[in-house]
This record gives structure tokens, C-alpha cells and sequence, in this order.
């Protein structure tokens, strides 16, 4: 840390110095000055001393070297939890983050991942580094999960796997390989979209924009949109689209839009690029919720799938998830896995194998993936209840006629109020409810019990404030 001395041999009580102008060399006493000056050598910053009569002073001040380094604004979605652990008011709701709790609003680890843990330490398994694509055991087990063991893409080799650190770290390994190998192409994003993909992005330098998906007036999808805004993309852009349970607004595609959606990606020769955080854990059925992506690569399209196992098998965690390349042919995905490999090695050098093993023991192990199936469905079962719960409160609370269907309608652990930022303020303040200030509340965090008390914060928020 750079310092500047200063020490007064004499002083009277009008001789007074702003600290602020000696760091500047600013400051001035009587028809003197004080000079700061900089060291190049030292790199510290030193006052040239200056005598005024009686008065010879040197300054001790620590001046940072990051002292140009603003505060950063808190995480939107991360940042609420922060506010909830702050807040002592027993009615509290935390609906902010994407995590799963049982009704007593209680973080879940799963049967069948604490049965694989065990499977774990009684083979007595080393902590050696694995490859840098990670262990090959999840890589062929997790792209079977996607497509499906029989599909054509993984029976020709033409799928293209690395282990990533779970969703967010498998987008960036995604987001490094087109800035790197399409430059200049741009990635379409849905307006509203999970709040840290365009942060991604950005870091990695690769231009987005916008295309319409979300509509206020139906709080639905806004499917002609949509259409129009990715006709209207460069050709070759890639489009981010959320496989199934989109976050925020648990608005999915119909399977015939799904096909209107690859028809126009496919005629604009676009690059499909799947996000798929929550499959089994929307619908719980893991077959369903790959469906889309299926469809497009059963059309013979080349497509980046990022996969994430923190909702489905509540691996939040251990950061687990896959980067997954769909190409043309083997040799083109052979050449891709390696560029992945070498963008990965000085990002992080190789993935941690902990819950890389939960799932290949899990999902390779017959036995296990049944187990897992069944608990899925106990889990979006769980969900399922709450958003039914949910609307039959505000629908029997609510007397002025407003439709609240539009909760029913949508899917996954997410539910897009069509809150303002202003109402979902007063969730806060008024009714202690934490959320995102879209909106979004996640109803893995709602227990049958709170759907009541969260009822009536809703429509107050709704009617009385504007």
C-alpha cells in the first residue's frame, strides 16, 4: 500500500489541511503549497515537504492501489437471500433463489444421491485430477440423458461433451468457443431471460440482443413476436432458447411452436443453443423435457446444449454440468470437444469429480435412475401443489374478477407474477416476501401452509399499489 508522510514541526489552531487536497496536492497554507509527487521507481506516492515560517510539515497517509475500484452492486437473484438472512420478521418468505425446500422450507438432499455418496466411500475413490473434459463416465451417461441412448447423434459420435462447471460455467465454456471461432456472430437472447446470461456475454465478449418472448398483456408468450425478431437476426446468429420450465416467467413453447421455432432458425441458418437447467424437474418426466431439444436435432441441425444437475438431482453445490456440441459428423465434433478442452485448461484446468460421480453412479446405475425418476416426480409433484394452491388462494381472495390462470399455465419451480418493480418492492417491504424485482417468485421455496399469506401480499401489491 502506497503511503504519504506528512508531520508538522509546528503548528497553530488556524493551520488545518483537507487530507482529501494533500492526497491530490492540493492543499495550500499561507502563500505556500504542498506538492504530491510520484515515485516511478518505487511506484509510492510522497509530499515534497515545504517550509511556511515556523510551520514544516510531511504527511502518513495509505492511499490504495485500487482505490479507482467502485463497490459493485449487489447480485440481483443472490443478493436477495442476502437481504432475507437480514430481515428478523418471523413471517419471512425467501422466493428469490431457485433452490428447492421441502414444506417445512427445508433444504432437500436426495435419497438417491446420498446412496451414491455412500457407493462413493465404500469403493474408497481417489482425489486424483481428472481429465480435462472431465469423467468420462458422466459425459456418456449425461448426453445419453439428453438425447437418449439410441439417438442417432450419440450412436455416430456426433455429439461433442465436456464437463463444465455446472450451467453457468458450461454457457461461459460456450460462450468462449463463439467468440472465439464466430466472430462477430451475435447471441439472441428471450426478453425477460435468466439474470446472469447476459453478464456472460459480456464478460466473454460476445454481442447479444433481445427478441421478444414475453407478453404483459396475456402473461404469456408472445409467440409472433418471437418469430419476427429471430427472422429478423443476421444470418448465423445464435439463438438462446430454454429447453423446457424458461426462467423467468415459466412460459414454455407449445410442441407445434417448438417446430414453428426450428423451421425459422433452420431457414435463417441460425445455431440453435439449448440451455436445459431443469429437465425432470419441470414436468418430472426427463423424457419430456428433453423434447425439444430432440426435435431440433432429430432435424439434422447443429446445436450447443449447456446441462445443469443443480435443480434435478439438488446438486446446487457441486457445480456439475455439461457443455455439449451437436455436429455434423464425428470428426467435427472431435475437433470441437478439443478446442473446448483447450479453452477450459486455462480457465480452470479440469472440473471437480465429486459430483461428476453422483451422477454417473446415479444415472449409469439402473437401480439408482429408477429411484431418481421416482423422487423427481415426488419433487415436481411437490411444486405442482403449490402453484395449484397458490392460484386457488388468489382466486378466492381476489374479488375483482381478475383471471389468474396464467400461474396454472405455467411450468417448472418458477412463476412470473406480472408484478412491476414497484409492487414487488412492497412484497418486500410491506409483506417481508423476497423476490426478484421482476417479478419471478420461486415456488420450489413456497410451502402449502404460506400460499394463503402469500395470497394476500399479491393482491395487495397488485390492486393497491401502481
Amino acid at each position: 500500500m502506497a503511503s504519504t508522510m506528512l508531520s508538522l514541526a509546528s503548528t497553530t489552531p488556524s493551520a488545518s489541511l483537507s487530507m482529501q487536497e494533500i492526497i491530490k496536492g492540493k492543499a495550500r497554507l499561507g502563500s505556500g503549497s504542498v506538492s504530491t509527487l510520484f515515485n516511478k521507481e518505487k511506484g509510492n506516492p510522497f509530499i515534497k515537504a515545504k517550509s511556511f515560517g515556523r510551520i514544516s510539515m510531511t504527511v502518513a497517509v495509505n492511499v490504495s492501489r485500487f482505490e479507482g475500484i467502485a463497490m459493485a452492486p449487489p447480485d440481483p437473484i443472490l443478493g436477495v437471500s442476502e437481504a432475507f438472512r437480514a430481515d428478523t420478521d418471523v413471517k419471512k418468505l425467501n422466493l428469490g433463489v431457485g433452490a428447492y425446500r421441502t414444506e417445512e422450507l427445508q433444504p432437500y438432499v436426495l435419497d438417491v444421491v446420498k446412496k451414491a455418496e455412500n457407493l462413493m466411500l465404500e469403493r474408497g475413490e481417489n482425489k486424483e485430477y481428472l481429465a480435462i473434459e472431465g469423467l468420462a463416465a458422466f459425459n456418456k451417461v449425461t448426453a445419453e440423458l439428453l438425447f437418449g441412448a439410441d439417438n442417432p447423434v450419440i450412436k455416430q459420435q456426433r455429439v461433442a461433451t465436456v464437463q463444465g462447471l455446472s450451467g453457468t460455467g458450461s454457457l461461459r465454456l460456450a460462450a468462449a468457443l463463439i467468440e472465439r471461432y464466430f466472430p462477430g456472430a451475435q447471441v439472441l437472447i428471450s426478453s425477460p431471460t435468466w439474470g446472469n446470461h447476459k453478464n456472460i456475454f459480456n464478460d466473454a465478449r460476445v454481442p447479444w440482443s433481445e427478441y421478444r418472448y414475453y407478453d404483459p398483456k396475456t402473461v404469456g408468450l408472445d409467440f409472433e413476436g418471437m418469430i419476427s425478431d429471430i427472422k429478423a437476426a443476421p444470418e448465423g446468429s445464435f439463438v438462446l432458447l430454454h429447453g423446457c420450465a424458461h426462467n423467468p416467467t415459466g412460459i414454455d413453447p407449445t410442441p407445434e411452436q417448438w417446430e414453428k421455432i426450428a423451421g425459422v432458425i433452420q431457414e435463417k441458418n441460425h445455431i440453435p443453443f439449448f440451455d436445459v437447467a431443469y429437465q425432470g424437474f419441470a414436468s418430472g418426466s426427463l423424457d419430456a423435457d428433453a423434447s425439444s431439444v430432440r426435435l431440433f436435432a432429430a432435424r439434422g441441425m447443429e446445436l450447443l446444449i449447456a446441462q445443469s444437475y443443480s435443480k434435478n438431482l439438488g446438486l446446487y453445490a457441486e457445480r456439475i454440468g455439461a457443455i455439449n456440441v451437436v455436429c455434423s459428423s464425428a470428426d467435427a465434433a472431435a475437433r470441437v470437444k478439443s478446442q473446448l478442452k483447450r479453452i477450459a485448461r486455462p480457465m480452470y484446468s479440469n472440473p471437480p469429480v465429486h459430483g461428476a460421480r453422483i451422477v454417473a453412479n446415479v444415472v449409469g446405475d439402473p437401480t439408482l435412475f429408477n429411484e431418481w425418476k421416482e423422487e423427481m416426480e415426488m419433487l415436481a409433484g411437490r411444486i405442482k401443489n403449490v402453484r395449484q394452491k397458490l392460484f386457488d388462494s388468489l382466486s378466492t381472495k381476489d374479488k375483482s374478477g381478475k383471471d389468474w390462470s396464467f400461474i396454472l399455465k405455467q411450468i417448472g419451480m418458477f412463476s412470473f407474477t406480472g408484478l412491476n418493480k414497484t409492487q414487488s418492492e412492497n412484497m418486500t417491504n410491506k409483506w417481508h416476501v423476497y423476490m426478484t424485482k421482476d417479478g419471478r417468485i420461486s415456488l420450489a421455496g413456497l410451502s402449502l401452509a404460506k400460499c394463503e399469506y402469500l395470497a394476500d401480499a399479491i393482491i395487495d401489491s397488485y390492486h393497491n399499489v401502481s
